[in-house]
């Protein structure tokens, strides 16, 4: 009916024409006394005639419609695709979309290009700045005072700004980084835990470990990456003597802490990229990349995430680790 339409709005002109035209021609016999069934056959013969070219038409404009919608369903399609043109009108139509879509792939082309080159820096710069960081990692060992202690924890944290960069851009490469095996969740979050352990130690934060036998079907390293970076923000925000929990039911992890916890109008929006809500904006260093990172990476690994916190009573992050359809990162 749509269609009916707006084929009706798009060809009124004719069909004014054609009935003006023969109604011109009907009149112009009845006043030369041509008998009045003539005329009319002749009007209608006229009007019979004209309906079916205007059917005609319509048919080919729908066959015509038709065909483009399903080439806009396929999603990929070629201007070669395109129903032949029928008029200037139509070739300049086709010629500016030729044109868009040449600009529009050098576009993208330049982009790919620019994101590769920035993908292999930083990827570059990741790696190279371990070096000096290990270095000096093995300096403070050999120091046993209270200035290397905390040299230590400042170096950790950095260690975790390098390993955040690396997630970056491995979550906005193209390629396949998972190794999905069967994990031990304890092995798995005492290996985050160990790696965190001067910050446990120097803000005097008390551990709680519950069950943890559960057997996750994961990737060690990005889970891994996920459990540091949820651990890291629960030491950021809990005050010297708190403590912070880690246990599972089933399959599902949670992660509690008894810190200052998340404001109502921030909890929404804490896993939008480059959101630091009020507690980021009372520590400077917040930079809204951790929530996020961790949120992406769990989607493509098919672990659900959530967030329940009230202010001043703690914060407490559950992962579902059932084993789900996993995306390639």
């Amino acid at each position: 009916m749509r269609e009916l339409r707006t084929y009706l709005r798009r060809h009124l002109l004719q069909l004014v024409l054609l009935a003006a035209s023969t109604a011109i021609f009907a009149g112009i016999l009845y006043l030369y006394r041509t008998p009045p069934e003539a005329a009319f056959y002749a009007g209608l013969l006229c009007a019979l005639l004209g309906g079916c070219l205007f059917f005609v038409g319509f048919f080919r404009y729908v066959r015509r419609h038709r065909r483009l919608q399903g080439l806009l369903a396929q999603g990929f399609w070629s201007m070669d695709q395109l129903p032949p043109c029928r008029d200037l009108t139509e070739e300049d139509y086709q010629q500016m979309l030729e044109d868009l879509t040449i600009r529009l792939r050098r576009s993208q082309e330049a982009l790919d290009s620019t994101r590769s080159e920035m993908r292999e820096y930083y990827t570059l710069w990741a790696h190279q700045i371990k070096t000096p960081l290990a270095a000096m990692d093995l300096i403070l060992q050999e120091e046993e005072n209270n200035q290397a202690g905390e040299l230590r924890s400042q170096l950790l944290q950095t260690e975790q700004y390098v390993e955040m960069v690396l997630a970056f851009v491995r979550s906005t490469a193209d390629t396949t980084d998972f190794l999905i095996r069967r994990c031990s969740l304890e092995d798995l979050v005492r290996q985050s835990v160990r790696r965190l352990a001067p910050l446990f130690i120097r803000k005097n934060i008390r551990l709680e470990l519950g069950d943890l036998s559960a057997q996750v079907v994961t990737d060690e390293k990005w889970l891994c990456f996920v459990l540091e970076q949820i651990l890291s923000n629960a030491l950021k925000y809990t005050p010297k003597g708190g403590a912070i929990s880690v246990s599972a039911q089933g399959m599902v992890l949670t992660i509690r802490d008894n810190g200052v916890g998340i404001a109502p109008e921030d909890l929404p929006r804490v896993w939008e990229k480059g959101y630091t809500g009020r507690n980021g904006r009372a520590d400077k260093r917040s930079t809204g990349i951790g929530l996020y990172l961790c949120r992406k990476v769990l989607s493509r690994l098919g672990h659900p995430v959530s967030i329940t916190s009230r202010p001043g009573e703690g914060t407490a992050v559950t992962i579902d680790l059932t084993t789900r359809d996993i995306t390639p990162i």
